[in-house]
């Protein structure tokens, strides 16, 4: 099989990866311990978070959070309360907050920045609403001083789904942070890859305690002797061994992702640099075909991949876009999920929609993205180059 001109994901792992797999199967423990405990130092000192709890994936991460705030004593989100929802994402997103009972209004998104309409989402927030869920879409991080404004005063928890924007900031301050708990994924196509991973970050010690008994079994075993949820743990570790405090999970993950994840950390202000040295890259080639929206940067974004939309007076079938990109090898996807609300399961899940969703519509018949890596895509720019060429300038012959 011909290898894609321009792949969708491709590894940032070296021989620095490989030699901690070694290491842990040297080490002959495999399951969750020092090696994770370790990576989780290391995230938290990246993300300047004073907590980081890694698990086995970025979707587990978000059902963590969620399912944490279930019983935390002053943030506490009971079944009913009304959490605010990008109507784009991924579908982790909104399934633990369906899970944990709770009713999502589905609000759209900007057409330029994928993120929240800021106008929107001030108009949907009410009496009602609980939380807000912010989504960080393709490495672009929201615009918090905005939402800060706007939920001002108001009893309101924020959670953030990071998983696409690892690395991205906003005002000196990094994505994920901004909440009471902020998602990160690591699976093989985003930032950092630790074959599957993900870690929640939190600066709320109450929480943090909650997160670590319910990743593994809502036992006490992880807890520290002084904690948030049993107050004192006893000094006997047989008693303590299978002692069950909270409704919880198996959602730990393994010492070799624990391992690998301490060298992709160390990587990411390089892998952050070349995705946006490769962005302006994609931008300046970009201004050559008006005819596409391509995502507007709010702060400092990571780039995970390149947004194109084609804008509502371009009487272009995205069919035929597509074709020719695949023509060319270049491999692409539907903008995350598309608008979300329009899918089948919504049926079985408690929402709302608040007034319209039109420019999540246009997104999701209308959009598509590409990947972007850490190195440089010179090679990868002109094959696509080519492709839009011939997909726009073609068809209009």
């Amino acid at each position: 099989m011909t290898a894609p001109a321009f792949p969708l994901a491709t590894t940032s792992w070296d021989d620095k990866e490989y030699a901690a797999i070694q290491r842990v199967v040297d080490s002959g423990m495999f399951s969750m311990g020092p090696e994770v405990a370790r990576f989780e130092t290391m995230f938290a000192e990246t993300m300047g978070s004073k907590f980081a709890i890694m698990v086995n994936s970025g979707s587990s991460a978000n059902l963590l959070y969620v399912a944490a705030l279930r019983y935390h004593s002053k943030h506490s989100l009971k079944p009913g309360d009304e959490v605010i929802v990008p109507a784009v994402s991924w579908s982790t997103t909104y399934f633990p907050l369906h899970q944990y009972g709770l009713h999502l209004k589905f609000v759209d998104v900007d057409a330029e920045t994928l993120n929240y309409d800021i106008s929107a989402l001030e108009a949907a927030v009410t009496d009602k609403t609980r939380a807000i869920m912010v989504v960080n879409l393709l490495g672009n991080p929201n615009d918090f001083e905005a939402l800060t404004r706007i939920i001002d005063g108001r009893d309101i928890v924020v959670m953030e789904d990071n998983c696409e924007s690892m690395g991205a900031t906003f005002g000196g301050k990094q994505a994920g942070t901004f909440g009471i708990a902020g998602s990160y994924s690591a699976f093989f196509s985003h930032h950092i890859s630790t074959m599957e991973g993900g870690v929640v970050v939190t600066d709320d010690e109450e929480l943090y305690h909650i997160m670590l008994s319910m990743r593994a079994h809502g036992w006490t075993r992880n807890l520290p002797r002084e904690n948030h949820v049993t107050g004192v743990k006893g000094d006997d570790p047989f008693e303590e061994s299978f002692r069950f405090v909270l409704p919880g999970y198996n959602l730990r993950p393994l010492e070799m992702s624990g391992a690998i994840g301490q060298e992709q950390i160390a990587k990411l202000p390089m892998i952050v640099s070349e995705r946006r040295a490769n962005a302006d890259r994609f931008r300046t080639m970009m201004d050559r075909f008006p005819e596409i929206q391509v995502q507007r940067e709010i702060g400092q974004s990571s780039w995970f991949g390149f947004s194109m939309v084609l804008k509502r007076e371009v009487n272009i079938p995205r069919a035929q876009l597509l074709e020719a990109l695949r023509a060319h090898g270049i491999e692409c996807r539907p903008i995350v999920a598309g608008n979300f609300a329009k899918n089948e399961v919504c049926a079985l899940m408690d929402h709302s929609i608040h007034r319209s969703l039109p420019n999540a519509d246009h997104i999701d018949s209308h959009g598509l993205f590409i990947g972007n890596h850490h190195y440089p895509l010179a090679a990868p720019m002109e094959a696509l180059s080519v492709a839009l060429e011939e997909g726009l300038r073609g068809a209009a012959q």
